[in-house]
């Protein structure tokens, strides 16, 4: 495993971390426990060191405190989780969570704790008036909390704005080779680690989009290209990040013992600056092509479920993404699917009646009733539309 120095504690930290919120389980909201107990013990025995989970993940951090008691892997991992502040109404709210993640995860401390999900100074600053930054000191006195950060997916503007608002540790941006100029960035990234903070970085394959759901032409020219080390999608993906000597580590939502063994293979050799110029020519011919097909920037995350009218928001735009990567016979497929339409209970793209209670938690920022429409327009025109539509009223 490659190990980089979190410039603020000193801690050598695994380049690779486990992101838990993609633990696999069948039920929303229900992590498989034998599941995630095998993905965290492979990821430690490989060397991993580094899990971040959340409050709102709904299931994870009592599923990752159980895992880690009954392996007896605590006190060998770094344990970072977040701040539900969009919740906090009131001083007392900050010990009234904290507290309760203390005992969901089964421990004293977090060694990492990030305000979740930042996306304006002006977030910051209502916590600010509700004496969060006292509380802070408080818990790190104390040694309840390690290192204090945030994560961010607001504009590039605001973000040199937040990283001066307070003196952070670190900070957790989403970056990747399809990311350059969105949120943070690269400016972004030189940035913060400009200022001495430690970066980690999330969603460095898209939710996976960069991976394995890559359109054709562009899986043909990473194939052609490939090499030992870098012979999937995803360990170009990774190592894009690895390439940076600004990131301190990234996360990687790993759904089994294979994905970690698989990751963490190529998190042995992808050093800063060990990407060849040859090999980002790969990455930007990629690019290209990726681009013309992206038209949602939906990575998977789920923030925005569950839908009211009973709406698969994210398959909607991964069938729609779908379309144009692959076909339009691949999209329908998806959306049907998504949409559940062989159950004689569909939840179309039709059945959105604007509420906005999706847009208003998606870290994207997707005007997703807008979108919504564009997914109705592609996958379902004509007679077939009017009929599904038929179909989906009846069933209200």
């Amino acid at each position: 495993m490659q190990y980089r120095i979190d410039p603020k504690t000193q801690h050598r930290l695994s380049a690779l971390g486990l992101g838990c919120m993609r633990f696999p389980g069948a039920v929303p909201g229900r992590p498989d426990a034998h599941a995630a107990e095998a993905i965290i013990a492979r990821a430690v025995e490989r060397g991993i060191n580094y899990l971040d989970t959340a409050y709102l993940y709904p299931g994870n951090e009592a599923c990752v405190g159980a895992a880690l008691e009954r392996l007896g892997l605590r006190d060998r991992v770094y344990l970072a989780t977040k701040l539900p502040h969009g919740s906090c109404r009131r001083p007392e709210d900050f010990d009234r969570f904290f507290d309760e993640q203390l005992r969901r995860l089964r421990t004293d401390r977090i060694d990492y704790y990030l305000i979740h999900n930042v996306t304006s100074p002006a977030q910051w600053e209502r916590l600010v008036g509700l004496g969060i930054e006292g509380w802070i000191a408080r818990q790190k006195a104390a040694g309840r909390i390690g290192a204090i950060g945030f994560s961010y997916h607001g504009s590039t503007d605001d973000f040199p704005l937040l990283l001066d608002a307070f003196a952070w540790d670190f900070c957790q941006i989403q970056y990747n080779y399809a990311g350059e100029r969105y949120q943070a960035g690269t400016a972004g990234l030189r940035a913060a680690a400009a200022r001495g903070l430690a970066v980690f970085v999330m969603e460095p394959l898209l939710g996976g989009r960069l991976a394995g759901k890559l359109p054709p032409e562009a899986q043909r020219i990473f194939a052609e290209a490939a090499a030992p080390a870098l012979a999937t999608p995803a360990a170009w993906g990774l190592a894009w990040v690895w390439d940076h000597p600004e990131v301190t580590l990234l996360l990687s939502g790993m759904t089994s013992p294979q994905q970690v063994d698989e990751n963490a293979r190529v998190a042995e050799r992808a050093l800063p600056g060990s990407l060849t110029v040859a090999e980002h020519e790969v990455i930007a011919r990629v690019l290209a092509v990726f681009e013309r097909a992206n038209r949602v920037p939906c990575t998977g995350c789920n923030y925005c479920m569950p839908c009211p009218q009973g709406i698969n928001i994210p398959g909607c735009f991964a069938a729609y993404n779908a379309s144009f990567a692959h076909s339009w016979f691949t999209g329908v497929s998806q959306y049907f699917t998504a949409s559940a339409i062989r159950s004689g209970h569909p939840k179309l793209a039709t059945n959105c009646v604007r509420c906005g209670k999706c847009a208003a938690h998606c870290p994207q920022h997707i005007a997703i009733p807008d979108r919504l429409d564009d997914v109705r327009r592609r996958l379902t025109p004509g007679p077939v539309g009017a009929a599904l539509a038929l179909l989906a009223r009846r069933d209200r």
